[in-house]
């Protein structure tokens, strides 16, 4: 993955310049400028080459010379994430699709997202410098427990896709899928008495342990051992958990951070500072990692934009709405302005080393059969 290129080096010089860049947080406010060109870049690219997003650009009269500075992001036409559940829409041809995905939701439509070869690529680099710049990637053997489902053949489930790249930062050793898949008819089942046998298995082997996947199965799995009396394993102080995809649809049964890594130390042993949760989507690969504060800090790929629920205007830092994620590293579909179902307060007073910008996610807005997503988005701030 060396020599990764733009589709089009002339027309996307500012895209490969950021989007290449090895060092996630260093410089994020200094390439304001870069981030801005990359993303009058991107907009054109797709302006040409996708008939829906060339009619939401007019429809919107967005004159993209108009971009001057960061504060103009706010003006460029979002797209909501859903309508990826409805519509397919590309902005290349058939024969450049290089990778097709689906996102994970546990229930109703879902997401159906095309990359290219430098769109995958790109992201993928993205990863690799995360890993990199926190020292996550090494050459000792370790042992996978990875909380998603195992593969089947010709799978597009995004998660999947994901859970297996990140095997590659340490040589596999054993690999146990949490999620087991039991064949057509009866798909994917949780094997939670499985994922404890293999913890047993993996602190006697004495290797690193590297947990990934969704965080509710690793944590029903820890309750279950807790539930059943088991001692607690203390596996390499090496391992590392890192999760990723959300509760899915046991959202009611989710606990704070700080509880669910206290009681990841309690079992397991792993350190604090070895537990890390990662935010993204299918429909946005751009990877927010926490840092040791257990903060989701922006990298230089992108920008985030908080929307109020109602208005739908771009609010200030420490008010809650609408997750806006905005980058210029996707060629293939007009995915470079998405507006998320989340809720969620960007900050910036992180105690860690990072010099860039944070978010909390506060919970997944939820619409019910007679609601608007800003009634329920609504409803749900005022528990917050």
């Amino acid at each position: 993955m060396t020599d990764i290129k733009v589709p089009n080096e002339e027309m996307l010089k500012s895209v490969g310049e950021l989007c290449l860049s090895e060092v996630p947080y260093k410089d994020f406010y200094e390439s304001d400028q870069l981030f801005i060109e990359a993303m009058k870049e991107n907009i054109a690219w797709h302006y040409s080459r996708n008939s829906f997003y060339k009619k939401l650009i007019d429809t919107e009269q967005l004159d993209v010379e108009k971009l001057k500075d960061i504060k103009d992001l706010e003006k460029i036409p979002y797209v909501i994430a859903n309508f990826f559940k409805y519509h397919e829409t590309k902005s290349v041809s058939e024969e450049e699709v290089y990778l097709h995905l689906t996102s994970s939701g546990t229930t109703g439509q879902k997401s159906q997202i095309f990359f290219d070869e430098w769109t995958i690529q790109s992201a993928q680099k993205m990863v690799d410098s995360i890993f990199k710049s926190y020292h996550w990637d090494s050459s000792e053997k370790t042992n996978y427990l990875l909380f998603t489902y195992e593969p089947e053949e010709g799978s597009k489930l995004g998660t999947a896709y994901t859970d297996n790249f990140l095997c590659k930062y340490a040589p596999i050793s054993k690999v146990k899928y949490g999620l087991r898949y039991l064949g057509k008819e009866e798909g994917h089942k949780f094997d939670v008495f499985g994922c404890i046998e293999t913890l047993k298995k993996y602190e006697g082997e004495g290797l690193p342990v590297r947990v990934f996947g969704f965080p509710a199965f690793f944590y029903f799995t820890l309750t279950k051992m807790k539930e059943l009396g088991l001692a607690p394993l203390k596996l390499n102080k090496d391992s590392l958990v890192f999760l990723g995809g959300g509760w899915k649809g046991n959202q009611d049964k989710a606990i704070s951070k700080k509880d669910f890594y206290a009681l990841c130390e309690e079992m397991l042993g792993i350190p604090n500072d070895r537990l890390r949760d990662g935010f993204g989507s299918v429909e946005h690969c751009i990877p927010y990692i926490e840092c040791e504060e257990h903060n989701f800090h922006i990298p230089i790929w992108s920008r985030v934009l908080i929307r109020d629920v109602e208005t739908l205007e771009v609010l200030p830092d420490g008010e809650a709405g609408y997750l806006n994620l905005i980058s210029p590293y996707i060629t293939s579909v007009p995915a470079n302005n998405i507006l998320m179902g989340d809720l969620a307060i960007k900050r910036s007073d992180c105690k860690c080393n990072l010099n860039t910008p944070w978010f909390e996610i506060l919970g997944r807005a939820g619409i019910s059969k007679n609601k608007s997503c800003a009634v329920a988005a609504s409803e749900l701030l005022s528990k917050v």
